[in-house]
């Protein structure tokens, strides 16, 4: 058994500052259970979002030495042997109090994206999808909406004024999930991805993808992918060619 200093951010609505504590650290540990041993022994008002502990419910989302990640999933081990452990809320959300953030931002996103619409003439229980044609999208169902990579967004992190036109990459890769779905019926993803949800803030710098927890590859293939499609049928002659000219009727 050893000890260890933690500095945490303790305050509300903003206002605060970093209060210092010696927590005993035992072999396997993650950072939540110092957190909890810490609210056990000296703390007990030091707020703190929590709920599966097992790295599924993206509840303990918070910065540890600088870097978003998941209390529960941060093994003591891993974090470097000398100096403090730093906890601070996500940076990129309002504080609510202590490591609680309010991150309604990502729910009022999520409400702007227009779900699944079925295809016209089949009724639900008659969709039928070969494996091949969801593999690509199947990978962006792991997400747990932990919201670290809209954390470490820079886009969303360092530029308030941004918040409004753009999604953020979870949302994004939402976007780009409906837009692979073989089945999904609405009009023009694409087009609202670019013009009404932001992908063009998105420069790829691919932070998104090194903080995901489920190890999505959120850049490469859904922002990426999506963005190509934009561009093909905004700037590519053939494609705006093809969209302007309509299908002549069959004759039979």
């Amino acid at each position: 058994m050893s000890t260890r200093e933690f500095r945490i951010w303790r305050g509300a609505a903003g206002e605060g500052d970093f209060a210092s504590y010696r927590v005993e650290v035992n072999e396997g540990e993650v950072v939540l259970d110092l957190v909890h041993r810490l609210q056990a022994t000296q703390a007990p008002d030091l707020a703190v979002r929590w709920n599966c502990k097992a790295g599924k419910c993206g509840s303990c989302s918070a910065e540890v030495n600088g870097r978003p990640r998941l209390l529960c999933m941060t093994r003591m081990s891993a974090l470097p042997p000398d100096g403090p452990v730093v906890l601070t809320p996500l940076r990129a959300f309002p504080s609510v109090r202590d490591l609680v953030t309010d991150v309604g931002f990502n729910y009022a996103k999520a409400r702007e994206v227009p779900s699944f619409v079925p295809p016209p003439g089949l009724a639900p229980g008659e969709y039928r999808m070969a494996q091949q044609d969801v593999e690509r999208s199947q990978e962006f169902r792991k997400c747990i909406e932990c919201f670290l990579c809209q954390d470490t967004c820079h886009v969303v992190r360092d530029h308030e004024e941004n918040k409004p036109a753009f999604a953020g990459p979870r949302f994004l890769m939402r976007l780009a999930e409906l837009d692979m779905h073989p089945l999904d019926a609405a009009p023009d993803r694409k087009r609202a991805a670019q013009e009404e949800h932001g992908l063009g803030y998105c420069n790829i710098t691919k932070c998104c993808t090194e903080v995901c927890p489920e190890h999505i590859r959120i850049t490469d293939n859904a922002l990426i992918p999506l963005k190509e499609r934009v561009a093909d049928r905004k700037y590519d002659p053939l494609v705006w060619l093809g969209s302007k000219i309509g299908r002549r009727p069959r004759s039979d």
